[in-house]
């Protein structure tokens, strides 16, 4: 049987392409091993308190203040993907203004809780969900 490689194909999580291998409908899966590694410019390391592991880190705190410092201390750029989406959620959930204290407030607080709250690190073995 022949194998038939779809090439624009993208991870919805990430944007990036990937390469599909697909042999009949049925068999059609994302090669794991073309799912990209999220890196940063520094070349900077945290042991993330989101996974619990040695990650590559950010390169600039993300948000001002101490709040901001400790998630650059302690947040990989893995991490940070998945705060980012659960932000819009809330942004849009609650109809937020970005640019109103109050909301910058309130994205604050759900931000510390998302990353140093008391069930903020991941199961073990945890594996994002890949969106359809």
């Amino acid at each position: 049987m022949r194998e038939v490689f779809i090439r624009n194909a993208v991870d919805f999580n990430s944007q990036h392409p990937i390469v599909v291998r697909c042999r009949l409908m049925a068999d059609c899966d994302p090669s794991p091993t073309t799912q990209p590694t999220l890196t940063n410019k520094s070349g900077r390391v945290v042991h993330c308190v989101k996974f619990q592991k040695d990650m590559p880190g950010l390169d600039s705190p993300p948000w001002p203040g101490e709040l901001g410092q400790r998630i650059y201390e302690n947040v990989s750029v893995q991490a940070w993907k998945l705060w980012e989406e659960r932000m819009k959620m809330i942004l849009n959930e609650y109809r937020l203004m970005p640019w109103q204290k109050e909301a910058q407030e309130l994205i604050g607080k759900h931000m510390e809780d998302f990353f140093f709250g008391e069930s903020a690190a991941l199961p073990p073995g945890y594996v994002p969900q890949q969106t359809k």
